[in-house]
């Protein structure tokens, strides 16, 4: 098997994401590493009706917020790179200053260290100008600020395909091949689509 992929589930609201990353790498054979943080199970309670057992069983394997004796801790344990979806403020704040105070900011920071890909699926509307510095830190850090947003012009009929177009292109942007997500074919796409 190749090198996992460590995931990193934060309280931020769209926990949906990192659920449907976990279930797309799973479908692509790919290892996950999970690391929920204690308000990711909080907010997977709330918007999915899922308990914390439900979500790590969907993962390889799984270590607690604080586990800093976790392989993913250190450099010389190989990644493929590192999701964190959604991320949360704190989080983005935590990885920028290179605050390395739970397991999911560690494991980013030694991402980063090691110069791994990062990918940061920020989740907070509206963004005040410190949220935007902190994007900014983060991305000259090396990391790939990478909003869930919706690809509208593949016109998804539902959340759930919104959902799954965007863990495909934030999965495609960490060099993981896939079909979740259509491809941009200019013209020829459009006229095929239009009614």
């Amino acid at each position: 098997m190749s090198d996992p992929l460590v995931v990193g589930i934060t309280g931020a609201s769209g926990a949906v994401y990192g659920v449907e990353t976990l279930r797309a790498l799973r479908a692509l054979h790919i290892e996950s590493i999970l690391v929920l943080s204690h308000t990711a199970r909080v907010t997977l309670r709330h918007e999915l009706g899922m308990s914390q057992a439900e979500v790590q069983a969907l993962a390889d394997r799984t270590y607690e917020p604080h586990a800093f004796t976790a392989p993913i801790a250190s450099g010389s344990f190989r990644t493929r790179g590192m999701i964190v979806v959604p991320c949360s403020i704190k989080t983005l704040s935590a990885i920028a200053h290179s605050y390395a105070d739970t397991l999911i900011a560690r494991a980013a920071d030694v991402t980063l260290k090691e110069g791994r890909p990062l990918l940061l699926a920020v989740r907070e509307t509206p963004l005040h100008v410190g949220h935007l510095r902190l994007m900014v830190q983060a991305a000259e850090l090396g990391a790939v600020i990478f909003p869930p947003l919706p690809a509208l012009y593949a016109r998804p009929a539902s959340i759930a395909e919104m959902v799954q177009q965007t863990v495909g292109r934030m999965l495609a942007r960490l060099g993981i091949a896939n079909d979740l997500h259509p491809v941009w074919g200019g013209d020829a796409y459009n006229s095929s689509r239009i009614t």
